[in-house]
């Protein structure tokens, strides 16, 4: 153990020493006038912002009462919402002012501590400004977790500081640098550019599938270029925004050419496949297809990937886009929308059959969907069966039959009440049996 010398104090004692010597500079530097005219002038300035704030709020009509209509009512809205920033805006205008007396007296000439608390007013009026107005949740997260962080930063000088030290955060790829400042504006401009692009995506193919000009092939086609147009207009934007040049991407390029020559085949091909089956047009929203395994719907998108058919029962089956150009599949709307069905049914052998189209076209031409263009509903016979007289009424009807449940229903009804109301059966099977003794 080693042992003090003679008249130095342990070390117990300097650090009691040092915490007195440090309390009693504190306490007098509480005790100062400065510190107290700094605080008396802060507590005053937030009850008279309190005040003010009310009173406005009282007295100026835009803020007292929500608008329901009149002239200007978006104007007025914006105003009324201003009506939670008034207290934050007034303690700001007033600490301002507060700062620039305190300096100006020679006696107290310090206003540090209110500027201090002009700084958290002015993160106060962001974040209220942030809830009141941005009600998106990612760019809400983004400006509450990022930019007031960045402002409480600037407020106590440190933003400078803080960006030289992410830009001095620097790693090398080839020949590209990489900074941890390039990694923080992709996070940030990135998020923002992406819901910028998606909102003015969502708004921008709205209004061309709106336009009545076109027909739906085309619109569609003109929605997928401008979307394809915009995202790359951004991406070319992001890249410039955080300092990747341009001339880098050759590289970049490489590899995605790589990485499609081995692993993205399939979406490449379904890409360029969905490309061309919107240029050719030989599919398109709304179309009813029937897909070579049986199954049939319609075409309710066609994106880059994939078209989605919904079901008449109403599933969604999603199809690669290659499969509608390397496969064969049913279009039964287009070019014509009108289909030929057919119902079937047997009468018995006793049957005058000469009557039966005089007495089952009429009645099926009475139904509202069938059509006489581009031929008059007809009787067919078929065959010979074991039981009876086969037979199909042919029909030409415009639009698809959902299923047994739609028209074709509808007909199997006319024909069975026609032919019960004429008299005419339908046989039943029957077996022969003979005992031999």
């Amino acid at each position: 153990m080693v042992l003090a010398e003679a008249g130095t104090p342990p070390p117990m004692d300097k650090i009691q020493t040092q915490i007195a010597s440090w309390s009693e500079k504190i306490i007098t530097w509480l005790q100062s006038p400065s510190f107290l005219a700094q605080l008396l002038a802060i507590i005053m300035a937030v009850f008279l912002a309190q005040a003010i704030a009310t009173l406005l709020k009282r007295k100026l009509g835009f803020f007292s009462k929500q608008p329901k209509g009149g002239r200007f009512l978006a104007l007025r809205v914006i105003a009324f919402r201003l009506r939670d920033l008034l207290f934050a805006a007034v303690l700001i205008a007033l600490l301002v002012g507060v700062s620039f007396v305190l300096t100006t007296i020679e006696e107290l000439g310090q206003d540090w501590l209110v500027r201090i608390a002009q700084g958290l007013a002015v993160i106060f009026l962001l974040y209220k400004a942030v809830r009141r107005f941005i009600s998106h949740p990612l760019v809400q997260r983004l400006v509450l977790w990022i930019g007031i962080p960045l402002a409480i930063l600037k407020v106590f000088g440190w933003l400078e500081v803080f960006i030289s030290t992410l830009d001095e955060a620097v790693f090398v790829l080839g020949d590209i640098k990489f900074s941890a400042l390039m990694f923080a504006n992709l996070l940030v401009f990135g998020s923002l550019l992406f819901w910028i692009g998606r909102i003015s995506n969502t708004k921008g193919k709205a209004a061309i599938r709106a336009s009545a000009s076109l027909d739906a092939g085309t619109r569609e086609v003109f929605a997928k270029i401008f979307e394809l147009a915009l995202f790359g207009i951004l991406f070319v934007l992001l890249l410039n925004i955080v300092g990747i040049n341009l001339s880098a991407l050759v590289v970049l390029g490489g590899a995605i050419g790589l990485g499609i020559g081995f692993g993205l085949q399939q979406i490449a091909a379904n890409f360029i496949s969905g490309m061309i089956l919107l240029l050719d047009r030989s599919l398109k929203i709304g179309d009813f297809v029937e897909l070579p395994d049986g199954q049939q719907g319609y075409v309710t998108t066609l994106n880059m990937r994939s078209a989605t058919i919904e079901t008449t029962d109403g599933k969604d089956i999603m199809v690669p886009n290659v499969k509608f150009i390397e496969e064969a599949y049913k279009n039964w709307t287009h070019r014509d929308t009108r289909q030929r069905y057919e119902v079937s049914f047997a009468v018995s052998y006793d049957t005058d059959i000469d009557t039966l189209e005089s007495i089952l076209i009429p009645a099926i031409s009475a139904h509202k969907q069938v059509l006489q263009d581009p031929e008059q509903p007809d009787l067919e016979l078929r065959n010979f069966g074991d039981f009876g007289i086969n037979f199909a009424v042919e029909f030409w009807a415009d639009g698809i039959d959902d299923g047994v449940n739609k028209f074709t229903s509808d007909l199997n009804f006319i024909v069975w009440r026609t032919l019960r109301q004429h008299g005419i059966t339908m046989p039943l099977p029957q077996q022969e049996i003979r005992i031999l003794k």
